[in-house]
């Protein structure tokens, strides 16, 4: 089938929008949506950190100070994905150094984590700590609520924890901030809660979802930076493998390629 120059200008003419919405579809930036999770559930995790696999425990009815943990350390998540974990030093020389503790009824600690949870924990000032009985007023006890950060080694979908501030009956505002590769702040959000001893799985869950793989760093802190902050464990959305994605863009435009050639041509062709 042979096409004259007029027939072949008369193709390019019809196709021309066509093609130009390809084109121009697949150069336009893509602005991610970054968004906060509340629920675990609804991160859709798909790898997970569990602090207990560290193997450094912190056990209250027999202080073992070697288990005490660095201010910044890197870990593995169950996938095989680098974290890097910093908390930010304590103002205060008296706090001790961050530690992982299990919640669990006395003489283990109480939180409002779930029972059984291993606890990633800023610290806390031994000096001024009064163990609380049932009904007891909190003491109020000092520890490090500073900033901490997890950084991913590869960017990621999206990531989150359960978090809570060690003093009860005051309603707290804690806050995550998620960042991507070149630092840039991708969104910034905050909830109220309120801590307590109930091991009845109430500490809130605080994550950040993005429709693409951007999230190189997430930074947690709260409005009472006087308090230790705690965190269990932090599920990740990993990204997909490079070499998918480009296959789902290939099969996508192979597709619009041949829903072009399927159409009929011109009857005087």
């Amino acid at each position: 089938m042979a096409f004259t120059i007029n027939q072949l200008f008369k193709l390019s003419v019809k196709y021309f929008p066509a093609i130009t919405a390809i084109i121009t579809v697949l150069a336009l930036p893509v602005q991610a949506a970054t968004f906060l999770v509340n629920e675990r559930a609804l991160l859709g995790s798909n790898d997970e950190v569990d602090w207990g696999s560290l193997g450094k425990v912190f056990n209250p009815s027999a202080p073992d100070f070697s288990v005490f943990l660095p201010n910044s350390f890197s870990t593995t998540s169950q996938a095989g994905l680098g974290l890097d974990v910093n908390i930010t030093p304590a103002k205060n020389p008296q706090i001790t150094p961050p530690f992982i503790f299990q919640t669990l009824p006395p003489p283990g600690i109480r939180t409002n984590f779930a029972q059984g949870d291993f606890i990633l924990f800023g610290g806390i000032d031994p000096t001024g700590f009064q163990p609380r009985l049932p009904g007891a007023p909190d003491p109020r006890t000092q520890g490090n609520g500073e900033p901490l950060s997890i950084s991913f080694a590869q960017p990621v979908y999206g990531a989150g924890t359960q978090i809570a501030v060690d003093i009860g009956n005051l309603e707290v505002e804690t806050f995550i901030n998620a960042f991507d590769s070149s630092n840039n702040l991708l969104g910034s959000f905050s909830v109220l809660s309120t801590s307590s001893l109930a091991l009845d799985n109430s500490a809130v869950f605080l994550g950040v979802r993005s429709d693409t793989a951007n999230i190189s760093r997430l930074v947690f802190s709260s409005s009472a930076p006087q308090y230790a902050l705690a965190i269990n464990q932090v599920s990740i959305v990993v990204a997909p493998e490079p070499n998918f994605t480009l296959a789902i863009l290939a099969f996508g435009i192979s597709g619009v390629v041949l829903k072009l050639r399927q159409r009929p041509w011109p009857n005087n062709c």
